[in-house]
């Protein structure tokens, strides 16, 4: 983090960057420092850097807990529908206008009930289901509310026809932390903490999901109850973060499938490694989205994309992992 405060477009040595984080914290007076690079590095960066943080932990504790609610490795924090679900919010706030009220917020704001209302709904299919089909039920009826959220999506943009937002939405879509503001980002960081202290309470139940239903109810628990209960604290979660970044792939699926790999399956060892470092990872990103090209800034998405996608199929190929396989 400090090196992402250190590291951009403006080059701060590090002599600079402890003087500006000592005057700030009021050890050192402010008069003779730079008040440009004061901004630049508390202001810009270090929002930025901390909301990058938040995200890669915040998605990699959304994509433990799917991965663990149905029994799948490869789920990540939007299978069950919920980045379509952002994405109609944004789209709606961008052609249609609603949350205006919400003036420079709108985009955020809508995404984050798009998806939650998407959590809200596959929560409320899932209820329905019988414990034995209820993880084929809601792997079916994301995908279905994905698709209807996406279709509509799409229609709203075609009757739009708004250069601007399309332009808008499609920045949207790729996930940036360039925006970040400083009280979002902590109440983000808030909520982070507080799922996260309780999914730690939650690791007999998390690592009772990866031997099913059946062996879970011969113990006495009924899995059922828990899953409805994750799945709304998941869309709560994951709401947050594209309320601020917009809609970042690949971390939530990649990160825990290393630590998978490096610590095993144990939920008790998984969950605190795979955050701690889906966090610094993220931060990683965003320092090299800043940095690998002068003067430009990729969006935070497309750099995961780019860059932790083949490094997870190096490592996969080196490990001789085969899917399927604990």
């Amino acid at each position: 983090m400090f090196c992402g405060l250190k590291l951009g477009f403006i080059k701060v040595d590090w002599l600079t960057l402890a003087t500006a984080l000592l005057a700030k914290s009021g050890l050192l007076p402010a008069e003779n420092i730079n008040r440009d690079i004061i901004d630049v590095v508390l202001q810009l960066r270090l929002p930025r850097i901390l909301l990058a943080a938040c995200v890669g932990m915040g998605l990699t504790l959304s994509g433990i807990v799917m991965q663990a609610v149905v029994k799948n490795p490869l789920a990540d924090p939007y299978i069950l529908g919920v980045s379509s679900g952002a994405s109609l919010g944004a789209t709606s706030a961008i052609f249609l206008g609603l949350g205006s009220f919400f003036g420079a917020q709108a985009i955020g704001v809508c995404a984050f009930v798009g998806a939650f209302a998407v959590s809200l709904l596959v929560t409320f299919i899932a209820d329905f289901s019988s414990s034995k089909a209820a993880n084929n039920n809601l792997l079916l009826s994301g995908m279905a509310v994905s698709a209807v959220c996406s279709s509509i999506s799409s229609l709203i943009a075609y009757f739009g026809s708004n250069k601007e937002g399309m332009e808008a939405i499609t920045y949207w879509l790729m996930g940036n932390v360039a925006n970040a503001k400083i009280e979002n980002v902590l109440l983000l960081l808030g909520i982070i903490v507080v799922l996260f202290r309780y999914f730690l309470t939650q690791i007999r139940i998390l690592n009772l999901m990866l031997v099913g239903h059946d062996a879970a109810m011969t113990l006495g628990v009924d899995l059922h109850y828990y899953i409805k209960k994750y799945l709304l604290l998941n869309g709560l979660l994951v709401g947050f973060i594209v309320f601020n970044a917009g809609a970042i792939g690949f971390v939530g699926l990649i990160v825990p499938h290393i630590i998978r790999l490096l610590f095993g399956a144990n939920h008790k060892k998984l969950l605190p490694v795979a955050v701690l470092f889906g966090g610094c990872m993220a931060v990683v990103m965003d320092i090299l989205s800043r940095t690998i090209i002068f003067g430009i800034d990729i969006p935070l998405g497309v750099i995961f994309a780019l860059l932790g996608a083949p490094c997870f199929i190096y490592l996969l190929l080196k490990q001789n992992y085969r899917p399927g396989v604990n």
